[in-house]
């Protein structure tokens, strides 16, 4: 049996087993670890042994829990309520302004934190209860909250970077750097998705008397901190002052300090913060290390080489073979983990892009925003299942009116996926100008 046929059934059994729920990590190390033996034989299985550890060792990959701890700290110090109440005070008087209030002031967390889930979980728990005060439609809380929080992997730091990165060899400095326009960009889409729907129906979100000029300005005072953290993180990798795990340590230390001066710093609040990290960065390097496996025993069997083979035969121009490419993530999306599905796909369409000349950057924040679109896609949307959760603190949201109110803004996501494809400058502007 040739050895590209050996990958096909191997890629084939891994989306079987996670389909039967066996955890993502351990199909990994299985589907790996046996494709390796019955490539190479038992001398092969030394990559079982080198290439986890020489991945998991490296100096980047220690950027990952210190970003991941940097965003438990500003979430426990109560940063993410201080942003909230600031964008409430400017946006809340606008129609769904307080929907809009909490995808501006996800924005700005997501410039401080690096994961979905946790500014999901940090700002639905500030502005759901307000909304449900306010009467706005369940569906609208979700989906705006959800979907604000994916902005969390996209406006820098931002862990799948970091990820994607190591994985095709490029500088995960630049890679932030040009995540920056994308994320405003798509900020604006949602807050412009929001404002039509409420338009279009205004029962799903009444008007909320809006503040004073002087109260406006005076909320201002809570945004330095947030400010201070991404200036000293993006600024230092954007002057070229740090690299990018000395600025997560540098921003870790910051937020650390900003915890003490708010007078937030006590056992509970670190306990917290540090279990929580502890977690997640496990959950991540399993996979990680999982997939470093699988994606040697892909390389091993030549398959992604024969993929690339085939499509470089298609009469098919680069761009339409691209959206092809990106239109798979979207079916894989909906049925499992998004950094489990960044990890598998990469390394095998990595050589169709070569091929084709794409520039790795600007592919890395196209794969971000699909990601994206899969922590908000039914029925194994991450973010989906955070904010249920989230909610049961005020008026339980349905996973149902969760489901529904996404779909705008998973519409919206392949909008601006189609924006940044056809005009690759707004991702690239940024890296250019620091060459």
């Amino acid at each position: 049996m040739e050895s590209y046929v050996i990958g096909l059934i191997g890629l084939a059994v891994l989306l079987a087993l996670m389909l039967l729920g066996v955890p993502i990590s351990f199909s990994f190390f299985l589907v790996g670890g046996v494709g390796i033996y019955l490539i190479g034989g038992l001398k092969a299985l030394s990559l079982l042994a080198t290439t986890p550890w020489a991945w998991s060792t490296d100096f980047t990959m220690m950027s990952i829990p210190l970003f991941v701890m940097m965003g438990y700290l500003m979430y426990q110090s109560g940063v993410g309520a201080d942003l909230y109440e600031v964008c409430y005070n400017w946006f809340g008087h606008f129609p769904g302004g307080l929907a809009m209030a909490t995808t501006l002031a996800c924005a700005c967390f997501a410039a401080v934190c690096g994961s979905s889930m946790a500014t999901a979980a940090a700002m639905g728990a500030v502005s759901i209860p307000e909304m449900h005060k306010r009467n706005y439609k369940s569906t609208l809380i979700g989906g705006s909250v959800a979907a604000g929080g994916t902005l969390g992997i996209l406006i820098p730091p931002s862990i799948p970077f970091i990820i994607y990165g190591l994985i095709v060899e490029r500088p995960v400095g630049t890679l932030f750097i040009a995540g920056i326009l994308p994320g405003i960009l798509l900020t604006f889409l949602y807050i412009l998705t929001i404002y039509i729907q409420v338009k279009k129906n205004p029962a799903l979100a009444p008007l909320v008397p809006p503040f004073s000029w002087k109260e406006r300005f005076i909320s201002l005072r809570y945004f330095w901190g947030a400010a201070l953290i991404f200036l000293l993180v993006m600024g230092g990798i954007y002057g070229g002052i740090f690299t990018p795990t000395e600025a997560a340590a540098i921003g870790c230390s910051g937020a650390f300090v900003l915890t003490i001066v708010r007078g937030r710093f006590n056992k509970s609040t670190i306990q917290q913060a540090i279990l929580a990290s502890v977690r997640t960065t496990s959950m991540i390097f399993l996979i990680f290390i999982g997939g470093t496996v699988f994606n040697a025993f892909i390389a091993l069997s030549g398959m992604a080489r024969e993929i690339a083979t085939f499509f470089s035969t298609l009469p098919l121009p680069p761009l339409v073979i691209l959206s092809f490419i990106l239109f798979t993530y979207i079916p894989l999306g909906c049925l499992m983990d998004s950094l489990a599905l960044l990890v598998l796909t990469t390394p095998i369409y990595l050589p169709i892009f070569n091929l084709f000349g794409f520039d790795l950057i600007w592919v890395g924040v196209l794969m971000v925003i699909l990601i994206e679109i899969g922590l908000i896609t039914p029925p194994m949307g991450l973010n989906l299942f955070v904010i249920k959760d989230v909610s049961a603190s005020s008026k339980q949201i349905s996973l149902r009116e969760v489901y529904k109110g996404v779909v705008p803004f998973i519409m919206i996501d392949v909008v601006a996926l189609a924006i940044l494809v056809i005009f690759p400058g707004i991702s690239l502007f940024l890296p250019r100008l620091m060459r």
